[in-house]
Formats: C-alpha cells, structure tokens, sequence
C-alpha cells in the first residue's frame, strides 16, 4: 500500500475515533443521572481521543483529524500533501463516525429521535444560549488557539515525544472553555459527522462551523509564522573612516 493511501487511512481512522469517543460521551454518558460525565467528562473524551490518536497514527499521517490544522499546517509550511484528499479522509471518517453512534442510539429502549445529538450550534441550539456572533468569535479563537499549540509542541525546538500530550491537553482546555457557547467544534470534521444525523438546526448553521474553524487555522498559521520569521539580519557595520 502506497504512503499516501495509508496516510488517508489514518486519518480517517483518526477522525473516526476522535468523533465516535468525543462525541459518543456526550451522546450517550454526559447526561447520565447520578453518574454522568458531564461537561468535564466530555471535554476529557475528546482531549484523550486526540492523544492516543496522534500516539497510534500520527506518525503514518502527522495526526490531523481536522480539516482546519490541515490547513494551518498547510499555511505554515508544515504540510505539502493533498488538501482535499486529506479533507475528504477526515469528513469521511466524521461521518462514518456519526453513522456508527446513530445505530448505537437507536438501540436504546424507548428510542424517539437522535435530538441534538453532540452538534454544534448557536441561538437557540447554544448550550448556553449564545448568539452567532460570540460563537464565531469563539471559533475562530479557540482554533487558532489550537494551531499555535500543535505548532509549537511539534517544532523542531519542543521536547520530544510529548507534542500528542501537549495537544489533547490543549483540546480539553478548549472544550472546558467553549462546551457552553457553541458544545465546541474547532473541527468541520467532526461537527459534519453528527449534524447529518442530529434534529433542530444543525445542518443549517453548519456553515458557521466550517467557515469559523478554517479561519481561526489559517490565523493561527499566520500568527506562529509571525512568532517563529527569522530575525531580520544586523546592519552592516559602517568602515571607519
């Protein structure tokens, strides 16, 4: 099997597993009488998922899982393979994801519907009842956010070994942040993956959660472009005279 086709596979499989465990918290532990995860416990899931992920197949792929550090890692100088390719591969996976824990749900005794089913939303669909505004703020924020630590952990100058760490610990902090604005995407992949599936608005605003999540990467690309330029060369000194 060629590199690029097992690169494509580990990026589904790790996009997969990040919206099928974060996710899946959510949809079906979160709210748990008694014994629920709750908010904490989902931000964790989503954290652990990218850690183990980028651990188990981010040495084939880099470990994107996300349209969004795709293109931040693209816009940075970090990444030279195929953008659609690699979109197609973690939307693909989202939604196999999405698909998978849909059939889960529907086996519940007293199933009536998939609800809002861990998609992402603003208005009326916020946890927290957050308008549009403050949830693309927060999205593109947060996302660049994310990008200037997936940057940094994995440069040349950073500890080695401890990026994935780094990261998912990142993405949980992200969630704890943002959980009650918009239940957090800073991902397209993974808010495709359930809105397919989800009843209320999901689908329709959409839109926001792919167009907040690609800006706050390319942001974050610009802004650790900017951190890491090469100092600009000293003035030649003057010959004396």
């Amino acid at each position: 099997m060629q590199t690029t086709q097992k690169a494509l596979i580990a990026e589904f499989l790790g996009t997969f597993v990040l919206v099928f465990g974060g996710c899946g918290a959510a949809v079906l532990a979160a709210g748990v009488p008694d014994v629920g995860i709750g908010w904490l416990g989902v931000s964790l899931a989503f954290g652990l998922t990218v850690l183990c992920m980028a651990y188990a197949v981010g040495h084939v792929s880099g470990g994107h899982f996300n349209p969004a550090v795709t293109l931040g890692l693209t816009l940075a100088g970090r990444f030279n393979g195929s953008l659609p390719a690699y979109w197609a591969a973690q939307v693909a996976g989202g939604v196999a994801a999405g698909a998978v824990l849909m059939a889960v749900v529907m086996g519940q005794a007293g199933f009536e519907g998939a609800g809002g089913f861990a998609s992402n939303g603003y208005g009326a669909a916020s946890p927290g009842g957050y308008g549009m505004m403050s949830a693309l703020l927060i999205e593109i924020v947060l996302t660049a956010v994310f990008l200037v630590v997936i940057l940094g952990a994995t440069s040349a100058g950073a500890p080695a070994g401890f990026a994935p760490i780094a990261i998912g610990l990142a993405l949980t902090l992200i969630h704890l942040i943002s959980i009650p604005v918009t239940n957090t995407s800073v991902n397209p992949a993974r808010s495709t993956g359930v809105a397919l599936f989800a009843e209320g608005p999901a689908l329709a605003q959409l839109w926001l959660f792919w167009v907040a999540p690609l800006a706050g990467g390319a942001l974050g690309a610009l802004i650790w472009r900017a951190i890491m330029a090469p100092e600009a060369p000293p003035a030649p000194a003057t010959p004396a005279e």
